[in-house]
Parts: structure tokens; sequence; C-alpha cells
């Protein structure tokens, strides 16, 4: 299979396609880093770029938090412009098969339940819960304290920042596009990706990259809130693993026109292992030999609290299942190099 890979010299990209490299297939890699006249926003540059491609792996994107609103046109551009002219170019050039990296983000807080009202969804936390360093949200309900559990992907939907929105926003594209052209498509809701390549130094990382950044400084990392937020942490290698997987059965399906050709199908990308952020920062230090996380009590308006995934579609479905444990990947991790080293 000759498989375009939009980000494929990115972080997570470049794993995807030695990934599919190891399994017999050919990669296309088109990625702006590498070279300025490959911008997913370039019609042309997009057609000339699928001749020839059985399948799409669309990593390219502007990640993370970044800077409150004042970059929204930027994330709107490079997200969903982009999306939408690779998808364009796609049905024009009749290539069928996308995967998408999606993210855990398009669900807001995670899972919640009380023990008097169940599972409820509670909204978005106020700014003087946080600025007095109540952290947890409560039932809206009651007010009771909650218990986080595991997100499925039928959960509903609720962007809480611009980032979050542009996901979301690309894999309504990417649903509209299956059902025009008949095509498949699978969204990979990516939880928090961390591993070799990751870049160093910058605002739009994950948390992983600032904790391993500062260590490199010879700094401790600042872990914001009181330490407690759960997320799942899951290696790159095992991303990567999934996009072929996902991949590969759409290549499977392609003659029958089996489930998932006309619709988006999503699932769940993390390691089904849920860990706090100070438990990450502690054991990230203690690989790297550096000082002892700090704990800061800051907190960035749009972060949500706990959200942490129920992968099991993933294993079900496409047989796929992390295999990197949080232990040994984190000793990986803390002697891996950064982008930008």
């Amino acid at each position: 299979m000759r498989v375009l890979v939009t980000g494929g010299a990115g972080f997570i990209g470049s794993h995807v396609v030695e990934a599919l490299a190891a399994g017999g297939h050919e990669s296309v890699v088109f990625d702006v880093g590498e070279d300025p006249a490959m911008d997913v926003r370039d019609r042309e540059a997009v057609s000339r770029a699928l001749a020839g491609v059985d399948a799409v792996c669309h990593q390219a994107a502007m990640v993370g938090l970044g800077s409150g609103f004042t970059d929204a046109a930027r994330y709107v551009s490079h997200n969903d412009l982009g999306t939408a002219v690779l998808l364009e170019a796609m049905a024009g050039a009749g290539v069928r098969r996308l995967v998408l990296a999606g993210s855990m983000v398009v669900y807001g807080e995670g899972r919640y339940a009380c023990a008097r009202h169940g599972v409820v969804r509670p909204g978005p936390r106020a700014v003087e819960d946080l600025d007095d360093g109540r952290f947890e949200p409560r039932c809206p309900e009651c007010g009771a304290a909650l218990t986080p559990g595991l997100v499925g992907e039928d959960a509903p939907l609720d962007p809480r920042n611009v980032y979050a929105t542009t996901k979301l926003a690309q894999e309504h594209l990417a649903a509209a596009w299956a059902r025009v052209t008949g095509g498949s498509a699978v969204s990979l809701r990516y939880h928090n990706v961390y591993g070799p390549r990751m870049p160093r130094d910058t605002p739009y990382a994950g948390v992983a990259s600032f904790f391993r950044s500062a260590l490199a400084r010879g700094e401790a990392p600042r872990v914001f809130e009181d330490g407690g937020q759960r997320r799942d942490f899951v290696h790159v290698r095992d991303v990567a693993a999934a996009n072929v997987a996902a991949l590969e059965a759409g290549s499977e399906e392609e003659g029958e026109r089996g489930r998932g050709w006309g619709a988006l199908r999503v699932y769940n990308c993390g390691s089904g292992e849920p860990h706090t952020v100070g438990e990450m920062a502690r054991a990230l230090a203690a690989a790297y030999g550096g000082p002892a996380p700090v704990v800061t009590g800051e907190y960035r308006l749009g972060d949500v609290r706990h959200i942490t995934a129920d992968s099991s579609r993933l294993h079900t479905e496409l047989g796929c299942k992390a295999e990197v444990a949080f232990e040994e990947g984190m000793v990986e991790f803390a002697g891996a190099r950064l982008r930008g080293e």
C-alpha cells in the first residue's frame, strides 16, 4: 500500500512512516517543516502528492492548547482549512481511505459519576474555584464530589478550547467526505502521546515535552494545579501501530465495501492505564536523574481536570493494544532526544 502521510516528518508522523515501512508499505512524506511548498492548504501541491496513492494518513496539524484565543485563526487555517483542502483533493483523485489524527480533547471533561445522580456532565470549572485551589469538578445537581472514570467513544462531545474545536471540525469534515464519496474514514482520538522526537521548548507541545524540556535545562518540572489531574499517557510507537492497523483494516474492507465505508469510525487511542500528571512528572524526573517536580497550583483556562480513555474498541475491532508500559516508556523518554536538541 502506498500511503501519503501529511506531517510525516513530525513527531507522530515520523513514527507512522517507520511503522508503515516495517509493515511493508510505502510512504509519501508531505510535511511543510521539510519543504515550505508542502503545505496541506495548497490544493495543487496536495493533488500532486496524491498521485499513485492508495490511502492518506493525516497527521499534519497545529497542536496544543496554545495562547488563549489569540491564535484562533491560525488553528482554524492549519487544521480545518487544511483538512478541507486535503479531502477535496482526495475526492478529485479518487483516494478513498483516510486515517485522521483525532484527539481526546473533543470530549471536554472526562466521565464522572455522582453517588446520588449517577453519570453527570460537569460544566467548565469556574475561575473563582481555580484561583482558590478547588480543582475537582463537582456534581452539577448537588455539588457533591465526583468519581472520574473512563470515556468511551460514544460519550457526548464538548470541546472547550480553540484547538479542541478544530479537532472536532476535522472529524465532521471527514464524516461528510466519507458520506459523499463512499470512502472509509477513521479518526484515532489520541490521548497524551509522548516519546522520542517530541518537540522541545514550545508552547504547543504536550505536558510530557514541557517536563522533559525543563529537565534538559536542569530545572524542576513545574506541575500545574495540584498534580492530581488524570491523563492517559500513550507511547508514540503504540500510536503509530494504531495508524497502521487502521489503514490495513481499510485496505482489507475495500473489495467488499464493508463496515465503515461511507461513514466515519472513531477509536480512542490510549494506553488504558490512567496516571496523574504528578505521577508522570515524578517518574520522568527520577528516570532522568533531575530535580524533583514542583507543584505550583497554577492553571490554564481551557484545561480539563480528568480525561482518560476506554480504548477497548481499538483492541476489539482493530486488534491493536498498547505494548509500551508506563514505567518502561518513561525511562526511554528520559534518555531520548527531543526535536530541537
